[in-house]
């Protein structure tokens, strides 16, 4: 499952989710709000989306792990809004038989949320100036 929020991301509930009694291995990410980025440094950050299609995209790429991966339950979340330096922005996890499986389902949908879904990052400078910046976690 995909979701958004626009409020702090609860790992151990998203955890919770991708438990499965056939599971062996287990994996997630975690991708926090760093203070710098190409050389800025970065005070805060807006994420902001296209929620429908969003929600659409970022379910079908769950959808492409489930069937391109030997996994059994796959979660992402993704964060919208303000975000201050240490929030987490990403999460995404991964439960499977073994753990080979589950580590590379989980970089695979990263990627594929970082390049397919919509969300847009607005970085906001120590400068006072903004940027808009490619999604990169």
């Amino acid at each position: 499952m995909f979701t958004l929020k626009d409020t702090a991301i609860d790992p151990d509930a998203l955890k919770a989710q991708t438990e499965n009694p056939k599971s062996g291995g287990y994996v997630c990410f975690e991708g926090w709000v760093r203070n710098h980025n190409n050389g800025e440094h970065v005070e805060q950050l807006h994420y902001s989306s296209h929620e429908k299609l969003a929600l659409q995209v970022g379910n079908q790429i769950i959808e492409q792990a489930k069937q391109k991966f030997d996994i059994n339950e796959a979660v992402c979340c993704h964060r919208v809004g303000e975000l201050a330096i240490g929030d987490m922005a990403v999460w995404v996890g991964v439960s499977a038989n073994h753990r080979k499986a589950a580590f590379e389902a989980c970089e695979y949908i990263l990627e594929e949320v970082k390049k397919e879904v919509p969300i847009w990052k607005n970085e906001h400078y120590t400068s006072g100036e903004t940027g808009w910046v490619e999604n990169n976690f």
